[in-house]
């Protein structure tokens, strides 16, 4: 793949993650941390598990340690806190893409998973996953939006094409 669509497909997750998390700060009080009938319980939780893959999956990309022993937080972050780690995190997958050369692209990460088990992914399907791994969540939580009940926002790829100017090239 290359970096220019990596980059794409980073820009998108980063513009739908403002309108998700735009759309849940919006919702009335104690919407995102009702209990829903969901695998990680609420909203705020389903976002953190997000997130917490993203840290992890950057610890394998820079070979170091993440130190989880689960793919959420203990305990939930604060909405807050939690938005401000993830524009972090997209801001740093960005960088980390626009330096990748084709060379390094392709190399393979060797990693273990959480569940147990050796993983082993190029960087830029580490990429590939991060981006699609929110994207499947955030599936996630606008199906948890139709039981406040509300409307999630559209954060499809073609709405993003659509909606957000691209670079030339």
């Amino acid at each position: 793949m290359s970096s220019s669509q990596l980059q794409k497909l980073l820009r998108y997750r980063a513009w739908a993650d403002r309108l998700t998390y735009a759309a849940v700060a919006a919702l009335p009080e104690g919407a995102a941390t009702a209990p829903r009938a969901t695998i990680f319980g609420n909203m705020l939780r389903t976002l953190s598990h997000s997130w917490v893959v993203d840290d992890i999956f950057q610890a394998h990309l820079q070979g170091r340690a993440h130190g989880y022993t689960s793919r959420n937080t203990p305990e939930p972050l604060p909405f807050d806190d939690l938005w401000q780690r993830q524009q972090a995190m997209n801001a740093w997958y960005l960088d980390y893409a626009e330096s990748l050369t084709p060379e390094r692209a392709v190399e393979i990460v060797h990693f273990r998973f959480i569940g147990g088990g050796e993983g082993r992914m190029s960087r830029e399907d580490i990429i590939l996953h991060v981006v699609n791994h929110a994207t499947y969540h955030r599936g996630f939580v606008a199906d948890m939006f139709y039981q406040v009940p509300a409307k999630p926002p559209a954060t499809d790829l073609p709405v993003f094409l659509r909606d957000v100017p691209q670079p030339a090239g």
